[in-house]
This record gives C-alpha cells, structure tokens and sequence, in this order.
C-alpha cells in the first residue's frame, strides 16, 4: 500500500524478525532463505525509512499546458521589463549601504557595530536577489547587460561566483527536485534524499540525524560555504570564461569590505563583525530559498513530464503578498518563477492568478503556504529523511546483515 505524506510517497516496510536465532540447525528440515533471514535481522525500532519518487504514473503529462498558460501571460504583458522598479530597488539598497558605512564610522570602537553587520548581512542578500534576477535576465531587456550587472553586484558586492551560481541555478530550473539532475538536492551538510543520508558517518551522521532541528543553526555557516564555493570553482580546472575578471571582483570586494573592519576596530570586534555579517546573510539568503521546493514531491530521474507539470508540482508559493516579496525578493512566487523565470519581480502576484486559476481548470495542485509553516514542512521533511541516518539495530551481531529487509 502506498502512502502520500507530507510532499512524498512512502511504501510501508515490514522487517524481518527482532530476535537472533542461536539454535543448532534442523537436520531434517532445512531452513528456507526467508527464515535464515528472520534470523539474522533485528527490527527497527525506529521503522523503516524508505522514500520513492514521484514519476509519470503519479503525474502523468499535460499537453499543451503551457502553451495555452504562456499566451495568456504574455498577452497580459507580464513579461515586460520594469527599469523604474528595479532602479527604486537599487537607489534603496544604496542609500542602506551608505547608511551603514556612516553607522560604521559614527560609531567606533563599539559593540554596536554588531547591528551595523548584522544589517550589512540583510542589504548583501537583497543585492544577491538582484543578481539572481540579472541571471534570469529580467531586469534589462539586452541579455549582455543584465550578464554585466549579475558580475558586478554578484561578484563584486555579494562575493558570490556568477558562472558558479549560473551553472548551478540553470541546472536547477531545467529539472527542480529531479534526482541525479538537481544539483540543490544533491549532498552537501544537508541531505535531501534518504539514499544520501544513509550514508553519512562520523560527525556528518550525527548531524544528519538532526538536521531538521539543525537546519537553521547551519545556515549561519552558508555564507562562508558560498564565498568557498566560489573561490573553489574559479580555481578549479575546468574551463571557466571570465575567470580572472570574477577573481580580480572577488579580491576587490573582500579588501573593501575585510580591511576597513580590520584596520579600524579591535580584532575581537572586528571578527564578531565579519561572523555576524556573514551569519545573517547565509541565514538570510537559506531562509528565502528553502521553503521553495524542499518537502514537495522528489521526481525519479527517468520521469517524463511536462514542463507546466514539472515545475508547478515540485514548487511551493509562500503568502503574504507585498512583504513577503520584499523579504525574499521575489522567490515566494516559487511557482509563477519557475514557470517564467524571466519575468520582472512586480509582475510575478498578477501571474499567480492567472496560473491558480489554470491549475484548477487542469485539477493540479497549487502550493501556497505562509512562511513559517514552509518552514515547519522543510523541518518536518529533513528530520524523516535524516531518519535513513540512524542504526535501527540493537544487536552489534548483525551489523553486517543491516541492509536485508523482507517486504510484504
């Protein structure tokens, strides 16, 4: 019998028996394969933790979904550029860069400069949102323009890799939450799928084991994961166009953000500074893109599916309207994104009435959540797939038999 649970499919499996046989052998009736199992296996206690994909029998396509949707929203002028909202944007993310910096000089050597980082840490991520729509090419209406202004403000200000993140993203959009094609469900610290869980060992098991309830805590590490992700691509051989352009950006960004704090406060100051920045940017920008597709349906990776299918199904919307777009720069229009990932930021709410309403006219599901409960579900999720992490046997007897299950 199959279960749906909580953005997956879950089979029910039934271990073998709990108890270690020691008897001597029946001569005169041998045993059968299934009862020499029984005896070399303990229960879980736990219960099995084994988890299917989604694939065409459960989603199976839809043909010319989004041709029709497509003409619609084009029709309505959706994906029109907004040059007007996007320098607003830009004029106030200056203006709080140019408030920090005064904040920064007014102060001195004081302890609240730590609020100064912590707001540096929030205006890096609102220019990291920026970068990922320049990589999406909504902001100009000239490709070459928008890949300029992605490497400027995404290199040089949020320190991030353009061609590592352009790489890593298209990858994603192409196929969300697909195995062995989705590199954001790959594993990192965090394991998304129960085969990657599975095998962790040592501190990474442990931490497996509770990842949900970690989640958050890690992020704070995400920032200097991404700036090492960076450097660690551009020095990579693989070939790489632009390459000493995104390091000669790099460098330059970090000695004017690093030595100013270095030069003029203590160095105790001075690293909780750069630690609390850093913080709140990794959990800034991992608290906007997780509730997005983490704890919908994992697609198996020879699924064919349509592309509306494909993305409207494995993507969760966030509510909350203006604000919400705001604090996540777009992204909890999860949905309306993928499915237009070159429309402007103001035109993804007047999309998403458009595609709720074709999604109920195709009876396909339509995600939408507020955000702390995307956050529950991405909890939830995590902590079940963590569960692959943990040694469901009591006895160290049968440690090498650990993976023999009998199915009913």
């Amino acid at each position: 019998m199959w279960t749906y649970s909580g953005g997956f499919i879950r089979r029910p499996v039934v271990w073998a028996s709990a108890r270690v046989v020691a008897s001597a052998p029946d001569h005169g009736h041998p045993r059968t394969e299934e009862q020499f199992i029984a005896s070399t296996i303990v229960e879980s206690r736990l219960g099995p933790v084994r988890q299917t994909y989604s694939g065409t029998a459960e989603f199976p396509p839809i043909t010319k979904a989004y041709t029709e949707l497509s003409q619609v929203v084009r029709e309505s002028g959706l994906l029109v550029r907004t040059p007007g909202f996007y320098a607003l944007v830009a004029v106030a993310v200056t203006l709080g860069f140019a408030g920090c910096i005064t904040g920064f000089i007014l102060l001195g050597d004081s302890w609240f400069q730590l609020f100064i980082a912590a707001a540096l840490g929030i205006l890096f991520t609102q220019v990291a949102f920026l970068a990922h729509e320049a990589a999406h090419r909504q902001i100009f209406a000239s490709g070459p323009a928008n890949d300029r202004l992605g490497l400027l403000i995404g290199n040089g200000v949020v320190g991030m890799s353009r061609s590592w993140w352009a790489s890593k993203h298209t990858r994603h959009h192409a196929n969300p939450n697909r195995v062995g094609k989705d590199p954001d469900i790959e594993i990192d610290t965090i394991s998304f799928l129960d085969v990657d869980a599975a095998k962790a060992r040592g501190i990474q098991r442990w931490i497996t084991q509770r990842q949900g309830y970690l989640f958050f805590p890690l992020l704070t590490l995400e920032g200097i994961n991404l700036y090492v992700l960076a450097l660690r691509h551009l020095f990579s051989r693989e070939p790489i166009k632009g390459r000493w352009g995104e390091l000669g950006l790099l460098a330059l960004r970090h000695a004017i953000f690093i030595a100013p704090i270095f030069i003029f406060l203590p160095v105790g100051l001075a690293f909780a500074f750069f630690g609390v920045s850093v913080a709140v940017f990794g959990v800034y920008m991992g608290a906007s893109f997780a509730p997005n597709h983490k704890g919908m349906p994992v697609i198996e990776p020879g699924a064919k599916l349509d592309f509306f299918s494909k993305q409207v199904r494995t993507s969760r919307n966030v509510s909350g309207g203006w604000w919400a777009t705001w604090l996540m720069g777009g992204l909890n229009y999860q949905v309306e994104h993928h499915l237009f990932p070159n429309m402007p930021r103001p035109h993804l709410s007047k999309a998403r009435l458009i595609v709720r309403e074709h999604c109920e006219t195709l009876n396909v599901p339509y995600v939408e959540t507020t955000l702390f409960q995307s956050y529950g579900i991405v909890i939830q999720y995590l902590n079940r797939v963590g569960l692959a992490a943990r040694d469901p046997f009591d006895c160290p007897l049968t440690g090498s038999t650990r993976h023999l299950a009998v199915e009913k």
